[in-house]
């Protein structure tokens, strides 16, 4: 047994050995890899030395950077090309975006581990000069070794930021390659003859012949080939059909649908029903159109040659869908009542099929575009049938010019209408004469953009005025209330006229978002962007936005916001649970629970702030910075100012009183009408305005009236003779105090006896009251009360009153110290009162006899 407690004895010097000889090896190791500054040599040693993890980092970066460099070789190349399309530059564009983000990456994985390097060499201190005593060995190694790395992850952040600027110069060529293509697409000019249209009459023969033999050899490989992948593409297409546009009509149908029933709809209701009628249909049937699309590609049932002839069909019926929806919701031929602008029936009817028209026009421009493409036909083809569209549009615009389809002065939408406005028919005639006099000068080109946009974006534009006049509605006061939606959520979710309020005012910003997301990106494509642009513009937006020296998200900040929501939650359910479960079982004191309490109030509080600053992309040492100025700026003297606006924040977030508070502090009281950061505004009930610097409310006392509820004692002295019964005249008060309903039973209303005064017994009657403002009127009403009931019971109320006697001659000390007793016991009672009568006779009865011997003395006198 002694060998066996002898090894166990040395047991722990032995395990100490181990662990200092594993914390010296690291070191070493460390000092063999910091000397080594080949990065081959370094690869090679990253098997077995502890900074395996920083030189793999390291190693990974160079070689992600080396493939990006090739890659931005490549993409250079390409940008050389001068035959290159508009698809083509945007696939380059896309390419030359994924690489800078790569690049950016690969130095925002670098930055935490030099970091890392420069807190631990600034733990290490600067190296020892001359005379200083040296340093342990171990020291300089570590110090060597790092400084060897950074100087290696230098280098590649070096690359990776020279990597991102050449792409960023990269991508701007690409951007001002395709405005350029744009323009010169836009503004080429091509000569108008007859030459030109036998031309392109004698192509579009042949390009009939070809395109009927696509389609005829396109059916028959579907047929033959891939039936049941073009069966299964159709099923799905339809069942995408049946959700979208019987799914939207089941959910939404309420909205949008123009109820018949309804002789004179509401103003918003019929904004509502024009709408959310094109809005809703509109974006269901583009999704069957796009899902159709997209099964039929997938499905392999599309040959490249038929895959744009069939999305320029698409992309037709999308257009003349959605314009003619908005036509009829906006214009209601049928529905006169559910009109939204003041047109005759007629009127109606003709400007609903102008627009049907036009785009009826555009549409098939575009598609025969589409067939030319595919079929490989030659530009005259193009412009032949892009100057035809463009002058029935022209006409178009002119005819309408000349129509009357303004409501009459009488009202009635079946009389004949009114004509334009002058200055509308004007513009609808410089537009028309302006396409058309484009194309005749050869800018085919632009005669057709100028259509294309005179179509599309005033029907998005349009349908964004709607969405925005709904919102305008909507928001308004009461009037979400009265809509089905609001309804809706007073019936089931029991809400208040406020919170209907405030529903209504997140309803007409949705809307606002709904117009606002859904026609900007419908404009910007129909001006010539590409949908791969507004992916790049729309991740830019959310994760990378530029603000000097910093860059901040959309993304980031959103969930900043909900990382300081939910760090407010926990430090809120925090606070309540140690003060519940912990503290009030302890029985600690209330005050150092309110103390703790609020500690840990404004500790949750500032560390949910730093992590969602964090979160938000925004860098804390630009607030260290502001607080290093503002710190300089309070020695200067802006203590006050930096104290008041303290105590602002202080006062927002403890809210010891809050706006419509009753409060009294020092020789301001009143009601609190406004708290900012520097000043609280007290109305008085003069109406003055009262500004306090908030110093001063959080240094001195404030008394608030209605701090925890409007709860308040109201207090009527009484005082009555004293032959009243006490017992009877607190009956009565309490009689008259019980009463009124405005008065609470619980506390229970009361009346004090409070003293025996000079000529009277003193009561008080006190009582509650849910709303302290009513005190004042219920205050008037007892006393008049109080009265009225006493002048009933013969009860009195007396006033203090005294009597003076002045006595003479030799009986005037006794009188004088009659009277002096009396008035010195004057408050002892009614006895007193008894004493004082017996005296006074005595002292009226001889009065008499003085005053006739004075009068004899006053005789004797004059007659001497």
């Amino acid at each position: 047994m002694r060998p066996l407690k002898s090894r166990l004895f040395l047991l722990p010097f032995l395990l100490l050995g181990l662990g200092v000889f594993a914390a010296v090896i690291p070191l070493a190791g460390g000092d063999a890899l910091a000397q080594d500054q080949q990065p081959a040599q370094a690869s090679q040693q990253t098997d077995q030395q502890p900074g395996q993890l920083a030189n793999g980092l390291l190693d990974a970066a160079a070689t992600d950077l080396g493939k990006a460099k090739k890659t931005y070789a490549s993409l250079q190349d390409a940008a050389k090309q001068a035959t290159l399309d508009d698809e083509t530059l945007v696939a380059l564009s896309g390419q030359v975006d994924d690489l800078n983000r790569t690049t950016a990456a690969i130095s925002a994985r670098l930055k935490p581990r030099t970091a890392e390097i420069d807190a631990r060499l600034t733990q290490l201190g600067a190296a020892p000069k001359e005379g200083q005593p040296p340093e342990a060995p171990i020291v300089t190694q570590e110090r060597e070794r790092l400084n060897a790395e950074r100087s290696q992850i230098s280098a590649v952040i070096l690359d990776a930021d020279n990597l991102t600027a050449e792409t960023n110069r990269l991508s701007m060529q690409f951007m001002e390659m395709r405005r350029k293509l744009f323009a010169e697409t836009l503004f080429k000019r091509t000569e108008i003859s007859t030459t030109t249209f036998d031309d392109a009459g004698a192509a579009l023969v042949d390009e009939g012949v070809k395109f009927s033999t696509a389609v005829t050899s396109w059916i028959g490989f579907v047929l033959k080939a891939k039936l049941a992948s073009f069966l299964a593409a159709v099923c799905l297409s339809i069942g995408a059909a049946l959700i979208f546009l019987s799914g939207g009509y089941r959910l939404f149908r309420r909205y949008y649908v123009q109820d018949e029933a309804v002789e004179n709809p509401p103003y918003i209701s019929r904004l509502s029903v024009a709408f959310w009628s094109t809005l809703i249909r509109t974006l269901s049937l583009a999704a069957f159109l796009v899902t159709s699309f997209f099964f039929l590609s997938n499905f392999n049932v599309l040959r490249p040659d038929i895959a744009p002839i069939l999305a320029g069909v698409f992309g037709f019926i999308g257009l003349v869908y959605f314009v003619g929806r908005l036509s009829n919701a906006v214009f209601a031929p049928f529905r006169p009542h559910w009109r939204l602008v003041k047109l005759s029936n007629k009127g109606a009817h003709s400007l609903t099929w102008c627009l049907q028209a036009m785009a009826v026009v555009n549409g098939l421009d575009y598609v025969f575009d589409r067939i030319s493409e595919s079929m490989g036909s030659p530009v005259v083809v193009t412009v032949a049938k892009s100057f035809l569209a463009a002058l029935l549009i022209g006409l178009i615009l002119i005819a309408a010019s000349f129509g009357s389809p303004m409501l009459a002065k009488n009202g009635d939408p079946d009389a004949p209408g009114r004509h334009w406005p002058h200055g509308m028919a004007i513009i609808l005639r410089v537009l028309g004469i302006l396409v058309i006099f484009t194309s005749f000068i050869g800018y085919v080109g632009l005669a057709r953009f100028m259509a294309t946009q005179m179509i599309v974006t005033s029907a998005v534009i349009a349908t964004m005025y709607l969405g925005f006049q709904l919102g305008k509605a909507v928001s308004k006061q009461g009037v979400f209330a009265e809509t089905i939606i609001g309804r809706f959520l007073e019936n089931r979710l029991k809400l208040r006229e406020v919170a209907l309020d405030q529903a209504g005012l997140a309803a007409g910003l949705a809307t606002y978002a709904v117009a606002l997301l859904t026609g900007i990106p419908l404009i910007l494509l129909s001006w010539g962007f590409h949908i791969q642009d507004l992916e790049v513009f729309a991740y830019r937006l959310f994760t990378e936005i530029k603000i000097g020296n910093m860059s901040i998200s959309l993304l980031g900040i959103f969930v900043g916001i909900l990382l300081f929501a939910g760090g407010y939650l926990v430090t809120r359910w925090f606070q309540r649970w140690l003060d519940s479960n912990v503290m009030a079982r302890g029985q600690v004191d209330l005050g150092v629970r309110n103390s703790v309490r609020t500690g840990i109030g404004y500790l949750g509080i500032a560390l949910a702030a730093i992590f969602a600053i964090s979160a938000a992309g925004i860098d804390l040492s630009s607030l260290a910075l502001v607080a290093s100025a503002l710190s300089v700026g309070i020695g200067f003297g802006l203590q006050n100012i930096v104290s008041n606006f303290v105590s602002g924040l202080i006062l927002l977030v403890e809210r010891p009183f809050k706006v419509g508070d009753w409060i009294v502090s020092g020789t301001s009281e009143g009601i609190v009408k406004r708290i900012s950061v520097r000043a609280t505004e007290i109305e008085t009930f003069r109406k003055q305005s009262i500004i306090v610097p908030n110093s001063e409310l959080i240094n001195a006392s404030v008394g608030n009236w209605t701090h925890r509820n409007r709860l308040a004692r109201s207090e009527i002295p009484v005082s009555v003779s004293y032959d009243a019964d006490p017992r009877k005249v607190m009956d009565i008060l309490l009689e008259l105090v019980r009463s009124i309903p405005k008065v609470l039973r619980n506390p229970e209303p009361h009346v004090e006896f409070l003293r025996f005064g000079p000529s009277s017994l003193d009561f008080e009657m006190r009582f509650y009251l849910s709303d302290l403002s009513d005190g004042m009127e219920i205050r008037n009403n007892l006393r008049i009360e109080i009265l009225k009931r006493f002048n009933e019971e013969g009860i009195s109320i007396p006033y203090p009153h005294q009597e003076l006697h002045i006595v003479r001659d030799g009986r005037r000390g006794r009188q004088s110290d009659v009277a002096a007793d009396a008035l010195s016991d004057f408050a002892d009672g009614p006895e007193v009162e008894d004493d004082m009568r017996e005296d006074s006779a005595l002292s009226a009865e001889d009065k008499v006899p003085e005053a006739k011997r004075t009068g004899r003395r006053r005789g004797r006198t004059a007659a001497e």
